[in-house]
């Protein structure tokens, strides 16, 4: 018994190494190009996923490929935890943790609310909202790892990668330039930095670009976003049982999702202070490798002419939430809701 055991696994692995290996290939490529080029490496792992998405067709690579999509952006997702702490929440004191949450929740509601009214579904507005008010491309992959199933799933996911990771550029640019206009405080600054940019690593560029104290704050405070994406998981994961069983599977889904307890785990033990930063820096780099292996498989499941399908609307949409954010943010620190 144990032997046929075994055999099956190893018979598993043969069917999914060619198409694990080309996603690492493709993930490998675009982190060598992101790294000489300074473009969102998720982008380059998302284009040249897309040229090769002939691959995903029947064929050695199609099981592979499905694997690394699902199971591997999971692993990634859960690998977030190691990036935050508690501590880190709680130097800033209680006024940036309101402002997290305010606008994580007004941003998400409005989005779902607007994804609504321009004829989308629900999902999407909270797919889109939550990658603009959380972090990015990681919070698009996490929330569709969520999200139930659905035809234009996959379809809609890669349009809000690509969507924020271009927006996010774009405002590691002039975000820094609308600091210095309103006259902000640097710890104003990385506030207003942190809080409205959606990418870790734009955050950052534009961050210490302004000032090593602007930097530091912007960093903690969207780290704050980051911590948001377990909450939000629960409630998608919440929808996801309303919707009752999985089509795929014909499992009801779990109210916990798996990745959204390692995320937990690894967030408390983090916390602790007990882990050296050699294992926490391999770790972040373990996460970031699994997001952009998986954002190159899904890349190859995607067929170019769905995606130009998308029009204008979802564009408008992604724009308007990111506009909003950004003018929610400082109106709320207007208000008084600052460190």
């Amino acid at each position: 018994m144990h032997a046929l055991a075994l055999t099956d696994r190893f018979a598993r692995v043969r069917e999914l190494a060619p198409g694990m290996t080309i996603s690492l290939v493709v993930a490998a490529a675009a982190t060598f190009l992101a790294e000489h080029y300074g473009a969102p490496v998720l982008l380059f792992a998302l284009l040249l996923g897309m040229a090769l998405n002939f691959l995903s067709g029947e064929g050695s690579c199609k099981a592979g490929i499905e694997f690394t999509a699902r199971s591997v952006l999971r692993i990634g997702v859960a690998l977030l935890g190691m990036r935050i702490t508690l501590g880190q929440i709680a130097e800033l004191g209680w006024m940036p943790v309101v402002l997290v949450v305010t606008l994580v929740v007004v941003t998400i509601s409005l989005s779902v609310v607007a994804a609504r009214l321009m004829g989308f579904q629900r999902l999407f507005g909270m797919l889109t909202g939550g990658a603009t008010a959380i972090c990015g491309a990681s919070a698009a992959l996490a929330l569709a790892a969520s999200l139930p199933n659905h035809p234009q799933k996959e379809r809609a996911t890669l349009f809000t990668v690509i969507g924020v990771s271009v927006l996010s550029t774009l405002a590691m640019i002039t975000y820094p330039m609308i600091a210095r206009f309103f006259e902000l405080t640097p710890v104003e600054s990385g506030v207003f930095l942190g809080a409205t940019i959606h990418d870790v690593a734009q955050v950052v560029g534009a961050g210490y670009s302004m000032s090593t104290e602007t930097g530091d704050v912007a960093t903690v405070v969207k780290l704050m976003r980051v911590a948001m994406l377990l909450p939000v998981i629960l409630v998608a994961a919440m929808i996801t049982r309303m919707q009752g069983a999985d089509p795929a599977s014909g499992k009801r889904p779990p109210l916990l999702p798996l990745f959204a307890v390692g995320f937990l785990v690894l967030a408390c033990i983090n916390s602790t202070g007990w882990v050296p930063g050699i294992v926490q820096s391999g770790v972040n780099d373990l996460s970031r490798w699994c997001l952009v292996i998986a954002i190159a498989a899904i890349g190859m499941k995607t067929q170019l002419r769905e995606l130009a399908a998308v029009g204008i609307k979802p564009i408008l949409l992604m724009v308007g939430e990111t506009v909003f954010l950004a003018a929610l943010v400082l109106l709320l620190m207007h208000w008084g809701i600052k460190p």
